[in-house]
């Protein structure tokens, strides 16, 4: 018989201004946990996750972190209601704001989205522990 497997750290935000620090937050908490102290594009990215499913997704949200240990990579998941996908839009020098996911994409070492059969979509990003 196999041992239970461990427990995800879950956080479930309102959405709202505060969810984004909320965000950043649980995760330098779980890599405290694992003993790493360079959390600063885990922080950039989950913020950037949670602030789209905030400002573009619908319902509460939810966070999960945990370890490929496989990879030594921090995986972390955002969950929303709202249906459309996110995607990386055209560079525009020009805009105010649009530039989170290029962004994103040039800093983790993979990421992407799914839809939910609950309804919903996850966007997924892997970064370096």
């Amino acid at each position: 018989m196999s041992a239970p497997a461990p427990e995800i750290p879950t956080l479930l935000l309102d959405p709202d201004k505060n969810a984004p620090a909320l965000a950043r937050e649980f995760v330098a908490v779980q890599f405290r946990e694992w003993g790493s102290t360079d959390d600063f594009m885990a922080r950039l990215v989950v913020c950037e996750l949670v602030t789209n499913a905030w400002r573009h997704g619908e319902g509460q949200i939810i966070l999960r972190i945990f370890r490929d240990v496989r990879a030594d990579l921090a995986v972390m998941e955002v969950w929303d209601q709202g249906d459309g996908l996110p995607v990386i839009g055209p560079e525009d020098c020009e805009a105010t704001s649009g530039r989170g996911l290029l962004l994103v994409s040039q800093l983790v070492h993979d990421w992407g989205t799914r839809p939910i059969t609950e309804g919903g979509k996850i966007v997924w990003a892997k970064c370096a522990l």
